[in-house]
């Protein structure tokens, strides 16, 4: 069976902000290869039109080591300071897990380590599969990695679940008068991760994924 014609060929291109579906001409000079229009714009809104996100895969790259790097020190530094009478104790995210399962708290260490440690390294080689996929022009998979990064989108809608963690791991306090929690470096490195492979899923153009040749999936 052909493969269905692709809305390049057909001269059609949608705008990403009021979704309106524009005509232009297939080869037209006014939208580049890279998809980049000079000076056709949406004649709904206004904006500049582009059959894919500038240079996605960069900004999609660039943001994605950067919070890989910042991760390393969002789990290495203390998170967190709890401090009581007769006591001062600084965790970091593992830390903190282990002392609330030993503290008999195993549902809120589970949800901890969820946030904080499965959803970022999920985000992490769910996005790497995307881009190093999509930048080979791979043909394998391509409705399942589709889904995969309407997951990652839906994951990005409960990050910030990850900037409770501190709050969370408050529980290892026995609260009194004399008690103290104070956030500590790592929090802001956590912070950073989070608002960084946020920004990572939005810059990637999941159109990119239906680029090059067709084959049988």
């Amino acid at each position: 069976m052909s493969a269905l014609p692709r809305a390049s060929e057909l001269g059609l291109i949608a705008c990403t902000v009021c979704g309106l579906v524009c005509r232009n001409v297939p080869g037209d000079a006014r939208l580049d290869g890279d998809g980049v229009g000079d000076d056709m714009a949406c004649p709904r809104c206004g904006t500049t039109l582009h059959r894919r996100k500038p240079n996605s895969y960069v900004r999609t790259w660039a943001l994605l080591i950067a919070a890989f790097i910042l991760y390393i020190p969002a789990n290495v530094l203390p998170i967190m300071r709890t401090a009581s009478l007769n006591d001062v104790d600084d965790n970091t995210i593992i830390s903190g897990v282990v002392e609330l399962w030993r503290a008999g708290s195993p549902n809120l260490a589970v949800i901890v380590f969820t946030a904080s440690i499965v959803v970022p390294v999920l985000k992490f080689l769910a996005l790497g599969t995307l881009l190093v996929s999509s930048q080979q022009g791979s043909g394998w998979a391509r409705v399942q990695r589709a889904k995969l990064y309407r997951l990652v989108e839906l994951i990005g809608y409960w990050s910030m679940l990850d900037v409770f963690v501190v709050a969370l791991l408050t529980a290892l306090v026995r609260f009194s008068v004399l008690s103290l929690v104070e956030p500590l470096p790592g929090v802001i490195f956590f912070g950073l991760t989070v608002v960084l492979t946020m920004l990572a899923s939005m810059s990637f153009d999941p159109r990119l994924i239906w680029d090059g040749k067709d084959t049988d999936d």
